[in-house]
Protein backbone atom coordinates (compact mmCIF):
# COMPACT_ATOMS: atom_id res chain seq x y z
CA UNK A 1 0.00 0.00 0.00
CA UNK A 2 2.56 2.59 0.51
CA UNK A 3 4.47 1.83 -2.27
CA UNK A 4 1.44 1.98 -3.86
CA UNK A 5 0.35 5.51 -2.37
CA UNK A 6 4.24 6.88 -3.27
CA UNK A 7 3.37 5.81 -7.00
CA UNK A 8 0.20 8.06 -7.65
CA UNK A 9 1.97 10.68 -5.65
CA UNK A 10 4.77 10.50 -8.12
CA UNK A 11 2.72 10.58 -11.31
CA UNK A 12 0.62 13.40 -9.49
CA UNK A 13 4.08 15.32 -9.40
CA UNK A 14 5.27 14.02 -12.77
CA UNK A 15 1.99 14.95 -14.71
CA UNK A 16 2.81 18.77 -13.48
CA UNK A 17 5.79 19.27 -15.20
CA UNK A 18 3.96 19.48 -18.38
CA UNK A 19 2.96 22.30 -20.08
CA UNK A 20 0.71 20.93 -22.96
CA UNK A 21 -0.84 24.41 -24.19
CA UNK A 22 2.66 26.24 -23.90
CA UNK A 23 4.27 23.34 -25.68
CA UNK A 24 1.55 23.31 -28.83
CA UNK A 25 1.11 26.49 -28.93
CA UNK A 26 5.46 27.22 -28.88
CA UNK A 27 5.62 24.53 -31.94
CA UNK A 28 2.52 26.08 -34.37
CA UNK A 29 4.61 29.49 -33.87
CA UNK A 30 7.64 27.50 -35.50
CA UNK A 31 5.70 25.87 -38.01
CA UNK A 32 6.32 26.98 -41.52
CA UNK A 33 3.42 27.82 -42.71
CA UNK A 34 1.01 30.25 -45.15
CA UNK A 35 -1.31 32.24 -42.75
CA UNK A 36 -4.14 33.20 -43.68
CA UNK A 37 -6.44 34.16 -40.91
CA UNK A 38 -6.63 36.47 -38.10
CA UNK A 39 -4.45 38.42 -36.36
CA UNK A 40 -3.69 40.44 -39.72
CA UNK A 41 -0.15 40.97 -38.33
CA UNK A 42 0.64 36.77 -39.83
CA UNK A 43 3.08 35.54 -36.92
CA UNK A 44 4.75 39.07 -36.34
CA UNK A 45 5.94 40.25 -39.95
CA UNK A 46 3.10 42.80 -40.21
CA UNK A 47 4.11 44.92 -36.99
CA UNK A 48 5.25 48.09 -36.90
CA UNK A 49 9.10 48.64 -37.24
CA UNK A 50 9.05 50.80 -33.99
CA UNK A 51 7.30 47.66 -32.25
CA UNK A 52 9.50 45.13 -33.26
CA UNK A 53 12.54 47.17 -32.45
CA UNK A 54 11.96 47.43 -29.06
CA UNK A 55 10.32 44.11 -28.91
CA UNK A 56 11.32 41.41 -31.60
CA UNK A 57 9.04 39.83 -33.32
CA UNK A 58 9.53 36.04 -31.88
CA UNK A 59 6.40 36.96 -29.55
CA UNK A 60 4.24 37.80 -31.96
CA UNK A 61 4.58 34.40 -33.43
CA UNK A 62 2.65 33.07 -30.70
CA UNK A 63 -0.19 34.86 -31.15
CA UNK A 64 -2.39 32.85 -33.00
CA UNK A 65 -6.06 32.26 -33.32
CA UNK A 66 -8.08 28.77 -32.74
CA UNK A 67 -6.26 26.78 -35.42
CA UNK A 68 -7.02 23.20 -34.67
CA UNK A 69 -4.26 21.41 -32.31
CA UNK A 70 -4.44 24.70 -30.17
CA UNK A 71 -7.97 23.96 -28.76
CA UNK A 72 -11.09 26.20 -28.07
CA UNK A 73 -11.64 28.27 -24.70
CA UNK A 74 -15.31 28.23 -25.02
CA UNK A 75 -15.51 24.07 -26.17
CA UNK A 76 -12.41 22.75 -24.93
CA UNK A 77 -11.46 19.42 -25.73
CA UNK A 78 -8.09 19.09 -26.04
CA UNK A 79 -4.79 21.28 -24.84
CA UNK A 80 -6.80 23.90 -22.89
CA UNK A 81 -8.68 21.19 -21.50
CA UNK A 82 -5.35 19.62 -20.12
CA UNK A 83 -4.31 22.60 -19.30
CA UNK A 84 -7.11 23.31 -17.01
CA UNK A 85 -7.16 19.71 -15.61
CA UNK A 86 -3.56 20.07 -14.44
CA UNK A 87 -4.48 23.90 -13.07
CA UNK A 88 -7.66 22.24 -11.01
CA UNK A 89 -5.55 19.48 -9.75
CA UNK A 90 -2.55 22.20 -8.50
CA UNK A 91 -4.57 24.39 -7.00
CA UNK A 92 -7.14 21.93 -5.17
CA UNK A 93 -10.33 22.17 -7.70
CA UNK A 94 -12.86 19.99 -8.99
CA UNK A 95 -13.20 21.88 -12.07
CA UNK A 96 -10.87 24.95 -13.13
CA UNK A 97 -11.35 27.74 -16.39
CA UNK A 98 -8.72 30.12 -17.86
CA UNK A 99 -9.82 33.95 -17.54
CA UNK A 100 -7.80 36.18 -20.34
CA UNK A 101 -10.28 38.97 -19.39
CA UNK A 102 -8.83 39.21 -15.55
CA UNK A 103 -10.11 38.25 -12.63
CA UNK A 104 -13.10 40.99 -13.36
CA UNK A 105 -14.95 38.54 -15.80
CA UNK A 106 -15.07 35.01 -13.23
CA UNK A 107 -16.27 37.40 -10.86
CA UNK A 108 -19.11 38.64 -13.16
CA UNK A 109 -19.69 34.97 -14.20
CA UNK A 110 -19.55 33.66 -10.65
CA UNK A 111 -22.44 35.84 -9.57
CA UNK A 112 -24.56 35.30 -12.76
CA UNK A 113 -23.93 31.64 -12.58
CA UNK A 114 -25.44 31.82 -9.09
CA UNK A 115 -27.86 34.81 -8.45
CA UNK A 116 -30.85 35.72 -10.86
CA UNK A 117 -33.00 38.86 -10.99
CA UNK A 118 -33.77 40.14 -7.60
CA UNK A 119 -31.90 37.18 -5.45
CA UNK A 120 -30.36 38.62 -2.33
CA UNK A 121 -26.20 37.98 -2.43
CA UNK A 122 -24.70 38.72 1.00
CA UNK A 123 -21.27 40.45 0.65
CA UNK A 124 -18.76 43.33 2.30
CA UNK A 125 -18.81 46.88 1.09
CA UNK A 126 -14.94 46.59 0.20
CA UNK A 127 -16.18 44.85 -2.84
CA UNK A 128 -14.29 45.44 -6.20
CA UNK A 129 -16.26 47.38 -8.53
CA UNK A 130 -16.56 44.01 -10.67
CA UNK A 131 -18.47 42.64 -8.32
CA UNK A 132 -20.98 45.76 -9.32
CA UNK A 133 -20.90 45.09 -12.40
CA UNK A 134 -21.96 41.47 -11.60
CA UNK A 135 -24.84 43.06 -9.80
CA UNK A 136 -26.11 45.17 -12.74
CA UNK A 137 -25.97 42.43 -14.76
CA UNK A 138 -27.44 39.69 -13.12
CA UNK A 139 -29.66 41.83 -11.15
CA UNK A 140 -29.25 40.44 -8.12
CA UNK A 141 -29.68 42.53 -4.91
CA UNK A 142 -26.59 43.41 -2.82
CA UNK A 143 -27.11 42.88 1.52
CA UNK A 144 -24.01 45.15 2.64
CA UNK A 145 -22.05 44.10 5.80
CA UNK A 146 -19.33 46.25 7.12
CA UNK A 147 -15.61 45.09 7.06
CA UNK A 148 -13.71 45.31 10.18
CA UNK A 149 -12.45 48.64 10.71
CA UNK A 150 -8.82 48.68 12.48
CA UNK A 151 -8.49 52.44 13.08
CA UNK A 152 -4.36 52.59 14.18
CA UNK A 153 -4.12 51.64 10.30
CA UNK A 154 -7.44 53.29 8.64
CA UNK A 155 -7.69 49.90 6.88
CA UNK A 156 -11.31 47.92 6.27
CA UNK A 157 -10.37 44.47 6.47
CA UNK A 158 -12.68 41.31 5.89
CA UNK A 159 -16.19 40.52 7.90
CA UNK A 160 -16.52 38.39 10.53
CA UNK A 161 -18.20 34.63 11.01
CA UNK A 162 -20.46 36.50 13.03
CA UNK A 163 -21.40 39.86 10.69
CA UNK A 164 -22.28 36.79 8.22
CA UNK A 165 -24.55 35.09 10.49
CA UNK A 166 -26.28 38.28 11.35
CA UNK A 167 -26.86 38.81 7.37
CA UNK A 168 -28.02 34.98 7.26
CA UNK A 169 -30.79 35.14 9.97
CA UNK A 170 -32.05 38.57 8.59
CA UNK A 171 -31.97 37.19 5.50
CA UNK A 172 -32.66 33.60 4.96
CA UNK A 173 -33.75 34.01 1.51
CA UNK A 174 -30.15 34.88 0.07
CA UNK A 175 -29.00 32.63 -2.46
CA UNK A 176 -25.69 33.78 -2.45
CA UNK A 177 -22.63 34.80 0.33
CA UNK A 178 -19.26 36.36 -1.27
CA UNK A 179 -16.14 37.43 0.62
CA UNK A 180 -12.78 39.03 0.02
CA UNK A 181 -9.98 36.82 1.02
CA UNK A 182 -7.53 38.31 1.13
CA UNK A 183 -7.88 41.75 1.30
CA UNK A 184 -5.82 44.05 -1.18
CA UNK A 185 -3.78 44.61 2.10
CA UNK A 186 -3.27 41.11 2.40
CA UNK A 187 -5.17 40.57 5.61
CA UNK A 188 -7.58 37.39 5.93
CA UNK A 189 -10.69 36.56 7.73
CA UNK A 190 -12.38 33.67 9.50
CA UNK A 191 -12.77 31.64 6.08
CA UNK A 192 -12.87 28.16 7.51
CA UNK A 193 -15.66 29.59 9.83
CA UNK A 194 -17.36 31.64 7.21
CA UNK A 195 -17.36 28.29 4.80
CA UNK A 196 -19.07 26.25 7.84
CA UNK A 197 -21.92 29.06 8.19
CA UNK A 198 -22.64 29.02 4.26
CA UNK A 199 -22.63 25.20 4.34
CA UNK A 200 -25.37 24.99 7.46
CA UNK A 201 -27.60 27.57 5.10
CA UNK A 202 -27.15 25.24 2.10
CA UNK A 203 -25.92 28.31 -0.21
CA UNK A 204 -22.67 28.80 -2.00
CA UNK A 205 -19.87 30.58 -0.42
CA UNK A 206 -18.34 32.89 -3.48
CA UNK A 207 -14.03 33.93 -2.90
CA UNK A 208 -13.00 36.94 -4.65
CA UNK A 209 -9.41 35.72 -4.00
CA UNK A 210 -7.60 38.11 -6.68
CA UNK A 211 -4.73 38.35 -4.48
CA UNK A 212 -3.95 34.94 -2.85
CA UNK A 213 -3.36 32.61 -5.94
CA UNK A 214 0.18 31.90 -3.93
CA UNK A 215 -1.30 30.92 -1.20
CA UNK A 216 -1.78 27.08 -2.27
CA UNK A 217 2.01 26.62 -2.54
CA UNK A 218 3.84 27.10 0.83
CA UNK A 219 2.39 26.58 4.50
CA UNK A 220 3.28 29.73 6.23
CA UNK A 221 0.81 31.61 4.02
CA UNK A 222 -3.09 31.71 4.97
CA UNK A 223 -5.02 28.72 3.61
CA UNK A 224 -6.54 28.88 0.01
CA UNK A 225 -9.76 29.51 -0.10
CA UNK A 226 -10.66 26.34 -1.47
CA UNK A 227 -9.35 24.46 0.98
CA UNK A 228 -10.75 26.43 3.60
CA UNK A 229 -14.52 25.17 2.41
CA UNK A 230 -15.26 27.88 -0.44
CA UNK A 231 -17.31 26.93 -3.27
CA UNK A 232 -15.91 28.83 -5.78
CA UNK A 233 -12.75 31.05 -6.13
CA UNK A 234 -11.61 33.50 -8.56
CA UNK A 235 -7.62 34.04 -8.65
CA UNK A 236 -5.52 37.00 -10.53
CA UNK A 237 -2.32 34.55 -11.16
CA UNK A 238 -0.82 37.45 -12.90
CA UNK A 239 -1.03 39.61 -9.43
CA UNK A 240 1.96 37.44 -7.34
CA UNK A 241 2.68 34.42 -9.49
CA UNK A 242 4.23 34.12 -13.11
CA UNK A 243 1.39 34.78 -15.79
CA UNK A 244 0.70 37.51 -17.80
CA UNK A 245 -1.40 40.13 -16.95
CA UNK A 246 -5.20 39.95 -17.40
CA UNK A 247 -4.34 36.12 -16.77
CA UNK A 248 -6.58 34.42 -14.06
CA UNK A 249 -8.43 31.32 -13.35
CA UNK A 250 -11.59 30.59 -11.84
CA UNK A 251 -11.93 27.38 -9.59
CA UNK A 252 -14.79 25.40 -8.66
CA UNK A 253 -14.62 22.68 -5.89
CA UNK A 254 -17.89 20.53 -4.65
CA UNK A 255 -21.22 20.58 -6.23
CA UNK A 256 -22.57 23.75 -4.65
CA UNK A 257 -21.92 25.09 -8.14
CA UNK A 258 -23.71 24.75 -11.85
CA UNK A 259 -20.60 23.99 -13.69
CA UNK A 260 -22.18 24.41 -16.92
CA UNK A 261 -24.04 27.34 -15.86
CA UNK A 262 -20.44 29.12 -15.18
CA UNK A 263 -18.97 27.86 -18.90
CA UNK A 264 -22.46 29.71 -20.34
CA UNK A 265 -21.41 32.77 -18.20
CA UNK A 266 -17.94 33.20 -19.11
CA UNK A 267 -19.29 33.05 -22.84
CA UNK A 268 -21.33 36.39 -21.78
CA UNK A 269 -18.20 38.15 -20.16
CA UNK A 270 -14.85 36.51 -22.16
CA UNK A 271 -13.70 37.61 -25.03
CA UNK A 272 -14.32 35.46 -28.34
CA UNK A 273 -10.89 36.22 -29.30
CA UNK A 274 -8.94 34.84 -26.35
CA UNK A 275 -4.95 35.28 -26.67
CA UNK A 276 -3.05 32.02 -26.80
CA UNK A 277 0.07 33.98 -25.24
CA UNK A 278 -1.98 34.91 -21.74
CA UNK A 279 -3.26 31.40 -21.77
CA UNK A 280 -0.44 30.15 -22.07
CA UNK A 281 1.47 31.54 -19.50
CA UNK A 282 -1.53 30.45 -16.93
CA UNK A 283 -0.20 27.10 -17.98
CA UNK A 284 3.53 27.63 -17.38
CA UNK A 285 2.84 29.30 -13.97
CA UNK A 286 0.92 26.72 -12.71
CA UNK A 287 3.75 24.26 -13.90
CA UNK A 288 6.29 26.42 -12.39
CA UNK A 289 4.33 26.98 -9.27
CA UNK A 290 3.24 22.95 -8.84
CA UNK A 291 6.99 22.21 -9.12
CA UNK A 292 8.79 24.73 -7.46
CA UNK A 293 6.59 26.48 -6.03
CA UNK A 294 7.15 25.87 -2.32
CA UNK A 295 11.00 26.86 -2.37
CA UNK A 296 9.97 30.25 -5.05
CA UNK A 297 7.51 31.05 -1.89
CA UNK A 298 10.37 30.04 0.81
CA UNK A 299 12.49 32.80 -0.84
CA UNK A 300 9.77 35.04 -1.31
CA UNK A 301 8.65 35.30 2.34
CA UNK A 302 12.38 35.29 3.64
CA UNK A 303 12.72 38.57 1.10
CA UNK A 304 9.12 40.23 2.91
CA UNK A 305 10.21 38.88 6.17
CA UNK A 306 13.71 40.94 5.79
CA UNK A 307 11.61 44.00 4.66
CA UNK A 308 9.51 43.98 7.07
CA UNK A 309 11.98 44.17 10.04
CA UNK A 310 14.55 46.41 8.48
CA UNK A 311 11.46 49.02 7.27
CA UNK A 312 9.55 48.69 10.83
CA UNK A 313 13.01 50.01 12.70
CA UNK A 314 13.05 53.21 10.65
CA UNK A 315 11.93 56.06 13.06
CA UNK A 316 8.59 57.27 11.90
CA UNK A 317 7.31 54.50 9.84
CA UNK A 318 5.25 51.12 10.91
CA UNK A 319 4.46 47.45 9.33
CA UNK A 320 1.22 46.37 9.39
CA UNK A 321 1.85 42.74 10.89
CA UNK A 322 2.04 41.60 14.92
CA UNK A 323 3.28 44.72 16.33
CA UNK A 324 1.06 47.10 14.68
CA UNK A 325 -2.01 45.27 14.37
CA UNK A 326 -5.11 46.27 16.55
CA UNK A 327 -5.80 43.05 16.95
CA UNK A 328 -5.77 41.66 20.39
CA UNK A 329 -3.90 38.46 18.94
CA UNK A 330 -2.79 38.37 15.54
CA UNK A 331 -2.51 35.42 14.06
CA UNK A 332 -0.39 34.05 11.12
CA UNK A 333 -0.51 30.55 9.04
CA UNK A 334 -2.90 28.36 7.97
CA UNK A 335 -3.08 26.20 10.90
CA UNK A 336 -3.41 29.63 13.17
CA UNK A 337 -7.33 30.01 11.29
CA UNK A 338 -10.07 30.06 13.79
CA UNK A 339 -8.58 31.43 16.70
CA UNK A 340 -10.50 34.62 17.15
CA UNK A 341 -8.96 38.42 16.03
CA UNK A 342 -10.68 41.57 16.90
CA UNK A 343 -9.71 42.36 13.07
CA UNK A 344 -8.09 39.88 11.28
CA UNK A 345 -6.96 36.26 11.62
CA UNK A 346 -4.23 35.73 9.30
CA UNK A 347 -1.49 38.64 7.33
CA UNK A 348 -0.27 37.58 3.84
CA UNK A 349 3.29 38.65 4.83
CA UNK A 350 4.35 39.09 1.54
CA UNK A 351 2.09 41.91 1.11
CA UNK A 352 3.65 44.51 2.93
CA UNK A 353 1.75 47.88 4.21
CA UNK A 354 3.84 50.68 5.42
CA UNK A 355 2.07 53.46 7.70
CA UNK A 356 3.99 56.56 7.23
CA UNK A 357 1.79 58.68 9.14
CA UNK A 358 4.47 58.98 11.58
CA UNK A 359 6.61 61.12 8.98
CA UNK A 360 3.45 63.51 8.86
CA UNK A 361 2.77 62.66 5.58
CA UNK A 362 -0.17 60.83 3.56
CA UNK A 363 0.21 57.92 1.44
CA UNK A 364 -0.27 59.67 -1.48
CA UNK A 365 2.72 62.08 -0.36
CA UNK A 366 5.26 59.28 0.18
CA UNK A 367 3.92 57.35 -2.41
CA UNK A 368 4.80 60.22 -4.90
CA UNK A 369 7.98 61.05 -3.42
CA UNK A 370 9.27 57.36 -3.67
CA UNK A 371 8.07 57.29 -7.10
CA UNK A 372 9.64 60.63 -8.38
CA UNK A 373 12.27 60.87 -6.58
CA UNK A 374 13.64 57.41 -4.93
CA UNK A 375 12.66 55.43 -7.78
CA UNK A 376 10.13 52.77 -5.44
CA UNK A 377 7.09 51.67 -7.11
CA UNK A 378 4.42 51.22 -5.05
CA UNK A 379 1.06 48.36 -5.51
CA UNK A 380 -1.46 50.93 -3.80
CA UNK A 381 -1.07 54.34 -1.89
CA UNK A 382 -3.58 55.48 0.92
CA UNK A 383 -4.83 58.09 3.57
CA UNK A 384 -1.89 56.58 5.82
CA UNK A 385 -0.06 53.80 3.95
CA UNK A 386 1.61 52.64 0.97
CA UNK A 387 1.12 48.68 0.00
CA UNK A 388 4.07 46.90 -1.72
CA UNK A 389 3.86 43.78 -3.21
CA UNK A 390 6.58 40.87 -3.03
CA UNK A 391 6.40 38.08 -5.06
CA UNK A 392 8.04 35.46 -7.01
CA UNK A 393 9.77 38.26 -9.46
CA UNK A 394 11.58 40.50 -6.66
CA UNK A 395 14.95 40.06 -5.84
CA UNK A 396 17.66 40.97 -2.54
CA UNK A 397 18.14 44.27 -4.82
CA UNK A 398 14.80 45.17 -5.04
CA UNK A 399 14.45 44.78 -1.31
CA UNK A 400 17.39 46.60 -0.34
CA UNK A 401 16.31 49.28 -3.06
CA UNK A 402 12.70 49.61 -0.66
CA UNK A 403 14.20 50.04 2.72
CA UNK A 404 17.06 52.66 1.04
CA UNK A 405 14.13 54.83 -0.55
CA UNK A 406 12.47 54.39 3.39
CA UNK A 407 15.23 55.63 4.99
CA UNK A 408 15.98 58.47 2.65
CA UNK A 409 12.17 59.21 2.74
CA UNK A 410 12.40 59.80 6.40
CA UNK A 411 15.63 61.91 6.54
CA UNK A 412 13.94 64.21 4.00
CA UNK A 413 10.67 65.00 5.89
CA UNK A 414 11.38 68.05 8.00
CA UNK A 415 11.52 67.10 12.00
CA UNK A 416 8.62 69.87 12.89
CA UNK A 417 6.18 67.83 10.22
CA UNK A 418 6.70 64.66 12.53
CA UNK A 419 4.59 63.64 15.28
CA UNK A 420 5.77 62.46 17.93
CA UNK A 421 4.02 59.25 17.81
CA UNK A 422 1.46 57.70 14.25
CA UNK A 423 -1.11 57.99 17.57
CA UNK A 424 -0.16 61.83 17.70
CA UNK A 425 -0.29 62.43 14.24
CA UNK A 426 -3.71 64.19 12.80
CA UNK A 427 -3.22 62.68 9.67
CA UNK A 428 -4.08 65.90 7.36
CA UNK A 429 -2.25 66.50 4.53
CA UNK A 430 0.76 68.47 5.31
CA UNK A 431 0.80 72.00 3.67
CA UNK A 432 4.38 70.76 2.02
CA UNK A 433 2.65 68.02 -0.08
CA UNK A 434 -0.74 69.68 -0.78
CA UNK A 435 -2.13 70.65 -4.17
CA UNK A 436 -4.62 74.05 -4.07
CA UNK A 437 -7.12 73.44 -1.59
CA UNK A 438 -10.64 72.68 -2.78
CA UNK A 439 -13.63 74.84 -1.29
CA UNK A 440 -16.19 72.27 -1.31
CA UNK A 441 -14.03 69.98 0.97
CA UNK A 442 -14.22 69.79 4.92
CA UNK A 443 -12.01 71.85 6.51
CA UNK A 444 -11.56 69.54 9.69
CA UNK A 445 -9.55 66.17 8.80
CA UNK A 446 -11.73 63.95 7.62
CA UNK A 447 -10.94 59.74 6.96
CA UNK A 448 -13.72 58.28 5.48
CA UNK A 449 -14.90 54.05 6.41
CA UNK A 450 -17.62 52.70 7.02
CA UNK A 451 -17.76 52.27 9.88
CA UNK A 452 -17.21 56.13 11.46
CA UNK A 453 -18.30 58.01 8.82
CA UNK A 454 -20.80 56.70 6.42
CA UNK A 455 -23.92 55.33 8.22
CA UNK A 456 -26.23 55.26 5.44
CA UNK A 457 -23.36 53.32 3.45
CA UNK A 458 -24.91 49.95 1.90
CA UNK A 459 -28.07 52.27 2.07
CA UNK A 460 -29.75 50.53 -1.32
CA UNK A 461 -33.11 52.03 -2.99
CA UNK A 462 -32.93 50.31 -6.02
CA UNK A 463 -30.74 47.84 -7.47
CA UNK A 464 -27.72 48.89 -9.23
CA UNK A 465 -29.38 47.70 -12.27
CA UNK A 466 -32.48 49.12 -12.03
CA UNK A 467 -29.79 52.48 -11.31
CA UNK A 468 -28.12 51.47 -14.45
CA UNK A 469 -30.66 51.70 -17.13
CA UNK A 470 -32.93 54.44 -15.03
CA UNK A 471 -33.69 58.02 -16.29
CA UNK A 472 -30.99 60.12 -15.04
CA UNK A 473 -30.17 63.95 -14.40
CA UNK A 474 -26.92 65.90 -13.47
CA UNK A 475 -26.82 68.07 -10.49
CA UNK A 476 -24.24 70.11 -8.75
CA UNK A 477 -22.48 69.01 -5.88
CA UNK A 478 -23.90 70.87 -3.18
CA UNK A 479 -27.33 69.75 -4.49
CA UNK A 480 -26.38 66.02 -4.50
CA UNK A 481 -26.75 64.70 -1.36
CA UNK A 482 -29.26 62.09 -0.49
CA UNK A 483 -29.95 61.43 -3.79
CA UNK A 484 -29.51 58.34 -5.56
CA UNK A 485 -26.37 57.53 -7.41
CA UNK A 486 -26.57 55.94 -10.66
CA UNK A 487 -22.58 55.51 -11.14
CA UNK A 488 -20.63 53.41 -9.35
CA UNK A 489 -17.14 55.76 -8.72
CA UNK A 490 -14.11 54.13 -7.54
CA UNK A 491 -10.77 55.70 -6.14
CA UNK A 492 -8.38 53.29 -8.45
CA UNK A 493 -5.97 51.34 -6.82
CA UNK A 494 -8.05 49.19 -4.94
CA UNK A 495 -11.10 49.57 -7.06
CA UNK A 496 -13.23 49.49 -4.05
CA UNK A 497 -16.25 51.82 -4.43
CA UNK A 498 -17.22 54.88 -2.54
CA UNK A 499 -20.49 55.06 -4.28
CA UNK A 500 -22.78 52.46 -5.57
CA UNK A 501 -25.25 52.86 -8.24
CA UNK A 502 -28.50 52.56 -6.53
CA UNK A 503 -27.03 53.56 -3.56
CA UNK A 504 -27.90 57.21 -1.34
CA UNK A 505 -25.24 60.17 -1.87
CA UNK A 506 -23.66 60.54 1.51
CA UNK A 507 -21.63 63.52 2.94
CA UNK A 508 -18.96 60.92 3.64
CA UNK A 509 -18.96 60.02 0.49
CA UNK A 510 -18.19 62.73 -1.06
CA UNK A 511 -15.68 64.55 1.09
CA UNK A 512 -13.82 61.67 0.42
CA UNK A 513 -13.98 61.58 -3.10
CA UNK A 514 -12.93 65.21 -3.26
CA UNK A 515 -9.91 64.35 -0.61
CA UNK A 516 -8.97 61.82 -2.79
CA UNK A 517 -9.15 63.84 -6.04
CA UNK A 518 -6.86 66.65 -4.25
CA UNK A 519 -4.05 64.32 -3.37
CA UNK A 520 -3.82 63.41 -6.78
CA UNK A 521 -6.02 60.02 -6.64
CA UNK A 522 -7.37 58.72 -9.37
CA UNK A 523 -11.20 58.41 -9.70
CA UNK A 524 -12.81 55.81 -12.14
CA UNK A 525 -16.65 55.91 -13.04
CA UNK A 526 -17.99 59.19 -12.94
CA UNK A 527 -19.33 61.39 -15.80
CA UNK A 528 -17.94 64.50 -14.35
CA UNK A 529 -13.89 63.91 -13.41
CA UNK A 530 -14.07 67.25 -12.09
CA UNK A 531 -16.57 66.14 -9.43
CA UNK A 532 -18.84 69.67 -9.76
CA UNK A 533 -21.55 67.55 -10.53
CA UNK A 534 -23.01 63.91 -10.31
CA UNK A 535 -24.98 61.64 -12.16
CA UNK A 536 -28.44 60.59 -9.84
CA UNK A 537 -31.39 58.75 -10.42
CA UNK A 538 -34.16 61.45 -11.85
CA UNK A 539 -37.17 60.69 -9.42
Amino acid sequence: MTHYLLLITRIEVLSQTKTPLLDTLWEYANKPHAPFYTPGHKLGKGISSKLEEYFGQAVFKADLPELTDLDNLFAPGGVIQEAQQLAAEAFGASHTWFLVNGSTCGIEAAILATCERDDKIILPRNVHSSVISGLILSGAIPIFIEPEYDPVSDIAHGVTPHSVEVALKRHPDAKVVMVVYPTYYGTCGDIIAIANLTHKYNIPLLVDEAHGAHFTFHPELPIPALAAGADLSVQSIHKTLGAMTQASMLHVRGNQIDIERISRSLQLVQSTSPNYLLMASLDAARQQMAVDGKELMSRTLQLAQEARSRISKIPGLSVLGKPYSSAKTFESGRNKLGKKSSVFVALDETRLTVNVSGLGLTGFAADEILEEKLRVYSELASWRNVTFIISLGNTQEDIDHLVEGFTTLAKMIPSSLIPISSKDATFDIPPTFLNKGDKRIATKPHSFSIKKDNKESGVIKISPREAFFAPTQMLPFEEVVGHISAETICPYPPGIPVLIAGEVVTDAALNYLLKIQDMGGFISGCTDSSLKTFKVVKL
